[in-house]
């Protein structure tokens, strides 16, 4: 058996990242205020990402911070002092994509790994050993290769090259990622880390000597999404990944929520430490890691391109929204000596709601919001209020053993 993959989660805030930390990951990746391809995410500011790096080497994660857009020549003298910043906080290594950006961060932090971005169409053995030949110590394959062709790449390139593919999230239209539709529409790149997701809009056609009539575009009867993907999901595919040689499995999500990641960071942690137990061990929770998958947002799942070129049945016609089987209520920031928590509130919730505490270790206790009181003591029968501090007293509701802590998330199952 091949070694144990490393578990490498996204986050978009210090929150998500400690969530991350809690809730299995081995490393995570973030984004900075700059050179980030998520530019609507909150991203992190030098002195978060400072604190985060410093947390998650605290419990043994590592932290790779993203800096894969494609640069123009007025990015450039930015990218060098953006560098001299992160080469004093020393996340574990800095992901690229532009040639441009690989040199000047060579340049300017030598000493800090480069991965390669799935963004520069890593779709072969020799782009991998060309990358080797740089000194990168890991590429991101591009979401097009196939099982089959990953194993291909594995047995072709040194042993001491770390190959790293997206196993869980969103889909893009476009090839590794590269989308210039955005851009065209919009005025927005999604290569500068501005886009816009017009692969989600809802589309008509125009005949051109017809202005004003617009006619569906309808594959079949169900609707006009037509560049509207699945999303992808490997939960069920681990001991292939594995097989292929893949060091490390990334999970895609960096404006996703805490809920979200804690959710999909653990089942997919359960995951590979049952197969590494016992592959029978894996086989036999497959169920629960199904139905645990599913507890966040989605929007049905596909294995993308891994067992071969994706048919009609990738895409999703009838509607570009999410399935929400879960409502993120909030995280325990503190337990009060009265067995009071503290939470800053996310969604509403009510007096009488029965909720989950979801905990790192794979239980969910069950229980009953008894009591709402606001920060000067007053009584709530809700908490409609997103952002409000409350301090929430819990009764379970049913006889399994467990309590809960610091950094337990909260959730109403739907």
């Amino acid at each position: 058996m091949n070694s144990k993959p490393e578990l490498l989660v996204p986050a978009g805030s210090l929150e998500v990242l400690k969530t991350a930390v809690r809730y299995g990951a081995d490393a995570v990746y973030i984004g900075g205020e700059a050179f980030s391809l998520r530019a609507k995410a909150k991203n992190f500011s030098l002195e978060e990402m400072a604190e985060g790096v410093e947390y998650a080497h605290l419990h043994g994660v590592k932290v790779y911070v993203t800096a894969n857009i494609y640069a123009h020549n007025d990015d450039m003298d930015e990218a060098a002092r953006y560098f001299e910043q992160l080469r004093a906080i020393r996340p574990d290594a800095i992901l690229i994509a532009d040639p441009g950006i690989f040199l000047t961060e060579r340049e300017v932090c030598p000493e800090i790994p480069v991965h390669i971005s799935t963004q520069s169409n890593n779709t072969n053995w020799r782009t991998f050993e060309f990358w080797h030949r740089q000194g990168v110590e890991r590429v991101v394959c591009a979401r097009e290769l196939s099982l089959d062709e990953i194993a291909g790449l594995r047995e072709k390139i040194p042993s001491d090259m770390e190959i790293e593919c997206f196993v869980h999230g969103a889909m893009c239209i476009s090839y590794s990622g590269r989308c210039l539709l955005s851009a065209y529409m919009t005025g927005r790149s999604a290569n500068t880390g501005e886009c816009t997701h017009p692969c989600r809009w809802k589309y008509s056609v125009v005949e051109e000597k017809r202005p004003g009539e617009y006619m569906n575009v309808e594959e079949t009867d169900r609707g006009t999404f037509i560049f509207n993907s699945k999303d992808l999901c490997m939960i069920e595919h681990i001991p292939e990944m594995i097989d292929a040689g893949i060091n490390s499995f990334k999970i895609e999500g960096r404006m996703k929520t805490a809920l979200y990641v804690a959710t999909v960071a653990r089942t997919y942690r359960k995951a590979i430490d049952d197969y590494f137990t016992d592959p029978k061990l894996y086989e036999r929770n497959l169920e629960w890691y199904r139905q645990e998958i599913g507890k966040c947002t989605y929007r049905q799942f596909t294995t993308g391109f891994y067992f071969g070129k994706p048919d009609e049945n990738a895409q999703i016609y009838d509607n570009s929204t999410y399935i929400v089987e879960s409502v993120f209520l909030g995280i325990i920031e503190e337990t009060l000596p009265d067995g009071r928590i503290k939470i800053t509130q996310k969604n509403k919730f009510c007096v009488g709601d029965e909720i989950e505490v979801m905990k790192p270790d794979l239980s969910n206790i069950r229980v009953r919001v008894a009591k709402i009181e606001s920060e000067d003591g007053q009584s709530q029968e809700s908490a409609p209020h997103a952002c409000q501090v409350i301090f929430v007293t819990l009764e379970k509701t049913d006889d399994r053993d467990g309590s809960w802590s610091e950094g337990n998330l909260l959730r109403i199952v739907l």
